[in-house]
């Protein structure tokens, strides 16, 4: 009787020691979809895509799936991460406020701070899958005159590769979001809402991209025409 209780007393302790952050021993689950803008890379036609979560409950450890200019990526964020998104956010919506924002790239893409992250990524089913540790680049950025919350993952060398010389390089891939976009994913990032989720099933719909409009637009009648994006009022 003493053998089976230190046998199974060993089997409950495996899973906390093999995954330290564990939360629940369970197998990853859907945490819904979120809506996410890129842009591709030739035309530079911002598209609003449909991205999904999963939530890894072994690894605490949220990942954003998708597929972009034809490779398929899975975009890890552990709690740190997370929490770092959603506190980079808040200054944002406090700086938008404000009005303090300025058209500079090359000193807003990572504004607030950057983070640590992990990224899986292949071409088609059969590929091999590489996996890289890329910084993620906090901050924002202004299109057609509007700006967007940014998440900017920088590119780098893959790890444990099965050869030297056969070692990938991720590309950089930006995604770019509305403050309410953001805001979504922040919810979806907390940490009482994933352990709320656990056993439970989310689901959400594209719906037509809304910019926040950032400049003041002059109160005179325009003429009709298509626009690339329906602006927030500001």
């Amino acid at each position: 009787m003493a053998i089976f209780s230190l046998a199974l007393s060993c089997r409950t302790r495996e899973p906390a020691i093999r995954f330290p952050n564990m939360i629940a021993d369970m197998d990853p689950l859907s945490a819904g979809t979120v809506e996410v803008v890129f842009q591709r890379t030739f035309t530079m036609r911002m598209e609003t895509r449909e991205v999904e979560l999963i939530f890894h409950p072994r690894l605490n450890t949220v990942s954003l799936e998708f597929r972009h200019e034809l490779v398929n990526y899975r975009q890890f964020w552990d709690e740190a991460a997370r929490r770092q998104f959603i506190a980079a956010l808040e200054l944002y919506k406090t700086d938008f406020a404000d009005r303090k924002l300025i058209d500079r790239f090359n000193r807003t893409r990572s504004a607030y701070g950057k983070a640590r992250g992990r990224l899986e990524w292949f071409t088609h089913r059969f590929s091999r899958t590489s996996t890289s540790l890329p910084t993620i680049d906090l901050g924002y950025r202004f299109r057609a005159n509007a700006p967007f919350f940014t998440v900017l993952m920088n590119s780098a060398e893959e790890i444990e590769p099965e050869s030297s010389s056969l070692r990938h390089q991720s590309q950089q891939v930006t995604m770019y979001f509305t403050r309410s976009q953001a805001e979504e994913l922040a919810r979806h990032f907390s940490q009482s809402y994933l352990v709320e989720l656990i056993g439970l099933g989310t689901t959400s719909a594209i719906q037509p991209l809304v910019t926040d409009e950032y400049f003041e637009q002059p109160d005179v009648e325009q003429p009709d025409a298509e626009q690339p994006f329906e602006m927030d009022s500001y």
